[in-house]
């Protein structure tokens, strides 16, 4: 043991954690208290569902059978580095928490308080699109319709009511995690048998062949519909995506896990009752009983969310797109005809609805089964983003500017945040009113391309604050660092390109610049 671990044990319970053991910086310093008895592996079920639940909307339903309906499947190896790299990356995020008690964005505020207005826009601004809503609110406008396009004029109407029905469940439930939970779990488990379903119904063996042969073409699709910012996105969205990453602090903290046992929960104002939430966190002292807890916590909690976020997403993943491979193409690999009438927006969630409804052994009932699943998911993932997002921004809030203002409780705080993210994506929506028409498809594809960018900059905020913050006992091993590392370039890689796709057209039309960037791309 080092002489500050040393140190670190021989303080009595409640006192101050030093800053030689974990930096406060411009926060309060932790207190000791010795880490909570591990509970069991099925206690500890909830917080990888919540994530998945959040996954399942955007890049299960919507993106990656997108791509796999323009280019096959040449670029599903990224998908499935993109989930992997979102596990271990949801783990190191799970580390400061079970280790503190707190959220790793409070981690982050201890390193520079700089971050807290960083993420709190970077947490606001992209979720404020209510992407889900409107994808929901299309889905149901072609029920009501019976047709593909029908019943348009309603979408912004319905898409409303979503995002306010969504906000009164949230304010209705006394313990808001354990009403996600228990919504997220019902849903999630219902949508996995209707994929499955659906999967046995219609995938073909020539589809798992050819899932096997693009995986392993390591190529990235050349097609005008599939720019670097949709690939930016689908990335993103290969898991929960985005700060909402981050969110598996909140979800952890609530549930009980390790340090997060000794932080209140977020209540209803209306129906619930305030539990008293301390803004900062707690740490164990070095002794071996509570290393022998940590061991414990920290296996069964990567085995949860391996369990209920990896495998979760990685079948989702992997049977939607052959779904929609199987669906869209002919055992030979070529389109087939009536394939290219549904390639405009959301318009091939209908045309895998039809053909679906067309060819499953079960009937044609599938097609309206189909479009039910469709509306499950996405008012499923705009129900946890609400919750999500408002969490982190609570948080990011009152730890940084609100401590001592007891007026201002998270749960309060939350409410603001949930109808300030409620109402602003309302004005997002009503711009198709006053002619900015902007698509379901559209919507989801920059609301993913910021988050894949966020993904960037937190994958290296995370690496130093695991690295250098926490005891060495507790840090992240070599091969897990190595993890972090890829991560870092992954999401790098794309967010650069999708940087430069952007900032180009705008430099060029500066002659030294464009002289400039001309040269380089001769060179490359």
């Amino acid at each position: 043991m080092s002489q500050d671990e040393t140190t670190a044990t021989s303080q009595d319970i409640g006192d101050v954690v030093p800053d030689s053991v974990i930096p406060h910086g411009t926060l309060p310093p932790l207190r000791w208290r010795d880490l909570p008895e591990p509970v069991s592996l099925l206690k500890m079920i909830g917080p990888g569902i919540m994530l998945a639940g959040l996954a399942l909307g955007s890049g299960e339903f919507i993106f990656w059978p997108y791509i796999t309906y323009k280019s096959q499947f040449i670029f599903f190896w990224a998908c499935l580095l993109g989930v992997t790299t979102q596990y271990f990356l949801n783990m190191e995020i799970t580390r400061w928490t079970l280790a503190t008690g707190e959220s790793a964005i409070t981690g982050f505020c201890r390193m520079s308080r700089h971050w807290a207005w960083v993420f709190l826009i970077l947490n606001i601004v992209p979720w404020i699109i209510p992407a889900w809503s409107k994808g929901a609110a299309q889905i149901i406008c072609w029920m009501i319709s019976g047709a593909q396009g029908g019943a348009n004029e309603y979408v912004t109407e319905i898409a409303i009511a979503g995002m306010f029905l969504c906000g009164i469940i949230l304010t209705a439930g006394p313990v808001i995690y354990e009403t996600v939970e228990r919504i997220q779990m019902v849903l999630v488990g219902a949508i996995m048998i209707l994929v499955v379903v659906f999967a046995v119904a219609v995938v073909r063996s020539d589809a798992l062949v050819a899932m096997a042969s693009g995986t392993l073409s390591f190529r990235i699709p050349n097609n005008d519909d599939l720019d670097v910012v949709f690939l930016l996105g689908a990335l993103a969205f290969a898991g929960a995506g985005g700060t909402l990453n981050l969110g598996q602090s909140n979800y952890i903290k609530d549930k009980g896990y390790g340090m997060g046992k000794y932080i209140g929960r977020i209540t209803s104002p209306i129906t619930g009752q305030e539990e008293s939430i301390s803004e900062v966190g707690y740490h164990f002292p070095d002794t071996p009983e509570n290393r022998s807890r940590w061991k414990t916590w920290w296996r069964r909690a990567g085995t949860e969310h391996f369990i209920s976020f990896y495998l979760t997403c990685l079948v989702s993943l992997v049977l939607l797109t052959l779904i929609s491979y199987s669906i869209f193409y002919d055992a030979d690999g070529a389109l087939r005809p009536e394939a290219s009438q549904y390639g405009k927006k959301m318009d091939f969630i209908w045309g895998e609805a039809v053909e679906l409804g067309n060819m499953a052994t079960f009937g044609s009932w599938t097609l309206g089964m189909f479009l039910v699943m469709g509306i499950a998911i996405l008012l499923t993932t705009e129900f946890g983003v609400l919750d999500g997002a408002s969490r982190i921004s609570t948080d990011l809030v009152k730890v940084n500017w609100l401590q001592n203002r007891p007026r201002w409780t998270e749960s309060r705080l939350y409410y603001v945040f949930l109808w300030g993210t409620i109402l602003l994506g309302t004005g997002v929506l009503l711009l198709d009113k006053v002619g900015v028409e902007v698509g379901a498809l559209t919507l989801f594809k920059f609301t993913a391309a910021m988050n894949g960018a966020v993904m960037f900059l937190y994958s290296m905020t995370l690496l130093y604050l695991n690295c250098r913050s926490l005891p060495k006992y507790l840090r992240m091993s070599w091969w897990r660092m190595l993890i972090m590392i890829w991560s870092v370039l992954f999401f790098g890689f794309f967010a650069l390109r999708v940087g430069w796709h952007i900032g180009r057209p705008l430099l060029v039309t500066v002659p030294a610049l464009r002289r400039f960037i001309e040269q380089i791309e001769s060179w490359l």
